[in-house]
């Protein structure tokens, strides 16, 4: 009899394991909330990248391809061509400007101080000149002395109106123009009083000849040399060379050459006709900078070596002459009321004693002037005012002498030139002056020639550059794209 297994029984061999019982545990407290289950782990987001970052990448991405390669060849090359370009019209700008200032602003005005400077020495001989002749002023001599104190009063308004407010030059113009009408009422004083015989006018006139030499000749040689500095710094703005442009130029002319090398090595092409156009703009812009600013530098130089320093030269003895002859008619005027003790104890006459200085420092000036002329245009007015200067001595000797053996009226007609003209010093006086007039001319007519040339060879340089640079960096990016449309 077959009976049926228990079913609560585990049928033989199938028994499964016995799970042990887990004790009970304890509850959350009565009303405490359920707890949540943990939240999972925060995962970290990678950093957002910018776009600039994201540009960088894509241009070193690109720059590792032979079009970017190529692109920023292209921008390299535009980029300097422009560059040489820029600073060749900037550099060549400034030049032209002060070469322009030379010819047409600083030498004249430099000429204009050395005017005031003679026009004030002059007026002062020929007061000096007038007082002498007395009554027998020639209407000539007037005139001149005139004509001298206008043309100072004009050439002043003029270097005023040239030079900053604030200036040295400007204070010094100030006062010369505060100088001068007091100088010419000491002179017409001394003219009023001598024409009534009173020897008070000699005082006078002394007074006049002080107050001209010890400070409207000083003031007047201090704006000529600071007028002569401009002039000097304007030779120094416009001579140099422009090496930062011609650096420029070689710079950009070794960069296409590599360029055009590149690309004959890897296309095996002889010519690139947008690289050639702008190897072509950049040679003709850096040869005619190169040649252009030679001549100019060659004009300019030549221009002050046998312009303006003959100018200064001949200025000087003009002035000396001028202050000789001043000295040699006060000598008359004050009759031994100056004197000067010199070192070996003798006393002479103070006017005398300037006088030996001015002619001495007159022979010198004159043998400069002479070695500094480079034509017998130049050379001839000062053999001629050195001729006449060996006269004048010679002539001024024989004065003193007369003078010194009481025969005043004897010489102060060796002086003056009164019933003994052909024998007078004023004569002499009047050929050394007129020579150096002469040759003044002619030297600054060699000045203004040479400088012209030297501005004119500049002339159209920076425009020229500029555009010539401009086609040259156009020429560079089409032959550049030329070669980028192949990979199109």
């Amino acid at each position: 009899m077959t009976h049926s297994p228990n079913g609560g029984a585990a049928a033989p061999g199938r028994a499964l394991p016995t799970i042990p019982a887990v004790p009970p545990q304890p509850g959350p407290p009565a009303g405490a909330p359920h707890p949540a289950a943990p939240a999972p782990a925060p995962v970290p987001a990678s950093p957002r990248r910018t776009a600039f970052a994201e540009g960088i990448d894509r241009l070193r991405a690109a720059a590792v391809t032979e079009p970017g390669r190529l692109r920023a060849i292209g921008a390299v090359l535009a980029l300097l061509v422009i560059a040489f370009g820029a600073v060749t019209a900037w550099q060549t700008t400034d030049r032209a400007g002060a070469a322009d200032d030379v010819l047409h602003s600083s030498q004249p005005l430099s000429s204009d101080a050395a005017d005031i400077y003679r026009s004030l020495a002059d007026a002062n001989t020929m007061a000096a000149g007038g007082y002498l002749a007395g009554l027998q002023e020639t209407t000539a001599t007037r005139e001149r002395y005139e004509a001298d104190v206008r043309t100072a009063a004009a050439k002043l308004v003029t270097a005023a109106a040239n030079s900053a407010p604030d200036s040295p030059s400007a204070a010094t113009i100030a006062k010369l123009n505060e100088l001068l009408p007091r100088y010419k009422g000491l002179v017409e004083t001394a003219r009023a009083n001598n024409r009534q015989g009173f020897p008070v006018g000699g005082a006078y006139l002394r007074t006049a000849n002080t107050t001209m030499q010890n400070q409207m000749l000083p003031a007047a040689e201090d704006l000529y040399q600071k007028e002569n500095q401009r002039l000097r710094s304007d030779y120094a703005d416009a001579t140099p060379y422009p090496w930062a442009a011609i650096a420029l130029g070689v710079l950009a002319l070794a960069a296409l050459a590599w360029a055009q090398r590149r690309e004959y090595r890897r296309t095996n092409r002889v010519l690139n006709h947008g690289l050639t156009a702008a190897t072509a703009a950049c040679a003709v812009v850096l040869l005619w900078l190169v040649v252009g600013h030679s001549v100019a530098r060659a004009g300019l130089d030549g221009s002050y070596e046998h312009g303006v320093r003959s100018l200064n030269v001949l200025h000087d003895a003009r002035i000396a002459s001028l202050k000789a002859r001043s000295d040699e008619n006060l000598t008359l005027v004050s009759r031994g009321a100056e004197t000067k003790t010199l070192p070996d104890g003798t006393v002479m006459d103070a006017y005398d004693w300037a006088y030996d200085q001015e002619i001495r420092a007159l022979g010198k000036t004159l043998d400069q002037a002479g070695a500094l002329a480079d034509d017998a245009a130049g050379r001839d007015p000062v053999r001629v005012a050195n001729d006449s200067m060996k006269v004048w001595i010679a002539r001024h000797t024989e004065a003193r002498q007369a003078d010194d053996s009481g025969d005043y009226q004897k010489a102060r007609d060796r002086v003056i030139g009164t019933g003994a003209e052909d024998q007078a010093t004023a004569e002499c006086f009047d050929n050394v002056d007129a020579s150096l007039a002469k040759a003044l001319t002619h030297e600054t007519g060699e000045f203004r020639q040479a400088a012209e040339d030297g501005r004119s060879a500049m002339t159209g340089l920076p425009a020229g550059a500029a555009a010539l640079a401009v086609l040259g960096a156009a020429g560079a990016l089409l032959g550049i794209g030329r070669r980028l449309s192949e990979y199109r």
